[in-house]
């Protein structure tokens, strides 16, 4: 024991010296939110109306593509300055929706295309580079399947590209589905937090932000000056903004037009969606973190743009905690010298009310009653706490060098709290990961008894608090597999009826429509 005593601690004042660093930045972004919330945009005004390309890019998405396409084509926009691409990479139904709908469109008189890869190189990020071969328009709107563009959106966020060094226009997501179930209301408030806060307070402090993949519009000279579109990532949104950052370009974000989009409403779904985001970011910080650092940019630039690419690492921080929590419960009863280490480290450790801060300052930017939804908040931080071995697994892939296989995120076209999710296709096989995660919250329960039992207080409620989070997620995750298992059949007739819609005849009754 006394071998490790020195590594130990210094492994534990590294780590928590870390998660002060980024819990101390959600509370200055927190801040700089709150304080600079009142102030809103003043956009330049329009002066004419340029040639604008919408871009759609779709993967087997036949609940939702239909609404997508409807929503683009009522943008009120001048129909001749308007292109609209359908990039349909499908292998499903989907590609015979899609046709059905655009044929029926160009029939009357609208600027719209359906691009069909029969290879799906390079993923989304290939397809949207594919689009722009035949892209007539100066700028590149872009709208993920599960999103719901309003009206308006050409028309309020085009003036922010008036300014010529603007490569990018990011607006704020909104949510269909909000109230669908407890999963849906807590990644709203994470989401929330993510526009109202991080975003918001980049932008206005001139720090970097990211394109967020969709709801937003590319000046098509900065995304070519970048050099385009890249798949060596999973998230090609991220990448290709921090490379224009580095041409000497900026962005824009507004986050007074909001942009509906669909949230996952199975954990499986969220989990994968996390773990391609977590993935993709940790990927563009080791390729792209060197070039910031040598960039001729402030030092506090630098300094935030790490910490941005870097968020994820924080799971990663977490997970090393939860591992050495037992032996540091033990040094800190037996060795007095540690105790006071443990001291400063404990200090540190007080920055984990650094999310719930952001939640909350999120939520009160939206003017909702913040103290009303406390506990909602803290139960996000358990949650989000429960998927560090989702990101160590994204983690241990960069090291293993495994390709980039970017897996959609399933959408289901759910909105009202009456539609079953499970009876629909696109359903995910069991994700053996929930055994690491039972074991590693078994072990941070008994880290919670052992430090009880040393009177170590504060690191039995941190264990407790991991402990909790991962076996939540990992029993929520079999308690759907389950439920899909178990609606099977219905899945099999929804599917035969989805064929029939697909060829269009009109769906039948099975279950819930589409």
């Amino acid at each position: 024991m006394d071998t490790l005593l020195i590594p130990i601690g210094l492994i534990y004042f590294i780590v928590s010296g870390a998660l002060f660093i980024f819990g101390a930045n959600f509370i200055y972004l927190s801040w700089r939110a709150w304080r600079e919330g009142g102030q809103a945009d003043a956009p330049p005004p329009l002066e004419d109306r340029p040639m604008v390309t919408v871009q759609l890019p779709i993967f087997n998405e036949m609940y939702v593509t239909e609404r997508l396409i409807k929503a683009t084509v009522g943008l009120d926009y001048p129909p001749d300055r308007l292109q609209i691409q359908v990039l349909d990479d499908s292998t499903d139904e989907t590609v015979k929706i899609v046709r059905r709908i655009v044929e029926r469109l160009q029939q009357q008189g609208v600027n719209i295309v359906h691009l069909h890869r029969q290879e799906r190189v390079g993923y989304k990020a290939g397809a949207l580079q594919a689009g722009m071969a035949s892209a007539t328009g100066e700028f590149i709107a872009i709208f993920d399947a599960d999103f719901v563009p309003p009206a308006d959106f050409l028309r309020r966020a085009l003036p922010y590209l008036n300014e010529p060094d603007v490569a990018f226009v990011q607006t704020r997501w909104g949510h269909v589905n909000r109230r669908y179930s407890w999963l849906t209301y807590l990644q709203s408030l994470a989401i929330d937090a993510h526009f109202m806060v991080e975003q918001f307070a980049r932008s206005r402090a001139g720090y970097w932000f990211n394109f967020n993949g969709t709801a937003g519009i590319w000046r098509r000279e900065a995304m070519e000056d970048a050099g385009g579109w890249k798949a060596d990532t999973l998230t090609e949104d991220l990448d290709l903004s921090y490379r224009a950052y580095l041409r000497g370009w900026r962005g824009r974000y507004v986050r007074d037009i909001v942009v509906p989009g669909e949230l996952p409403v199975s954990f499986s779904a969220y989990r994968r969606q996390q773990h391609r985001w977590s993935r993709g970011s940790l990927s563009c910080a080791l390729k792209l973190a060197p070039q910031v650092w040598r960039a001729p940019i402030p030092f506090a630039h630098k300094f935030q743009a790490t910490l941005h690419l870097t968020g994820y690492s924080v799971h990663l921080l977490l997970f090393i905690l939860t591992l050495i929590y037992p032996l540091v419960a033990l040094f800190t009863a037996e060795y007095v010298r540690f105790s006071t280490l443990y001291g400063f480290a404990y200090l540190f450790a007080l920055t984990s009310l650094a999310p719930t801060i952001f939640f909350v300052v999120g939520q009160q930017q939206l003017g909702r009653p913040w103290w009303r939804l406390l506990p909602q908040v803290l139960a996000l931080s358990v949650v989000g706490s429960g998927l560090m071995v989702n990101t160590v697994r994204a983690a241990w892939e960069i090291v293993r060098k495994r390709e980039n296989v970017f897996e959609r995120t399933a959408k289901f076209g759910i909105k009202r709290r009456q539609q079953d999710w499970t009876v629909k296709r696109y359903q995910l096989r069991f994700d053996p990961i929930i055994y690491p995660e039972l074991i590693l919250g078994l072990f941070s329960l008994y880290a919670v008894w052992l430090a009880l039992s040393v009177a170590s207080y504060g690191i039995a409620l941190y264990a407790l608090l991991f402990g909790t989070g991962l076996i939540f997620v990992a029993l929520v995750t079999i308690w759907q597999t389950t439920a899909v298992y178990r609606n099977r059949k219905a899945r099999a007739e929804m599917e035969q009826a989805e064929k029939q819609w697909a060829n269009g005849q009109e769906l039948p009754k099975v279950g819930e429509t589409i």
